[in-house]
């Protein structure tokens, strides 16, 4: 991942990030999935990743979304 991407969530929870992932896009974000998971063990985490100007805009729509 280059610096055209910044982290903005991680979690080993996928259930959890396509919901955050989906309510970003809703917003006109565009969002990157990294999963990091063993698909063996299933240990790991999935990252979300969005471009840098949206970072701040992003982080408030998680935290909107996760007191609904």
């Amino acid at each position: 991942m280059n610096s055209d991407w910044a982290k903005i969530y991680e979690s080993s929870d996928l259930y959890r990030t396509e919901i955050y992932k989906g309510g970003l896009e809703a917003e006109g974000i565009e969002v990157v999935t990294v999963n990091k998971k063993d698909s063996s063990y299933l240990f790991g985490m999935i990252e979300l990743y969005v471009h840098p100007e949206d970072v701040i805009k992003a982080i408030h729509l998680i935290k909107s979304i996760e007191q609904s």
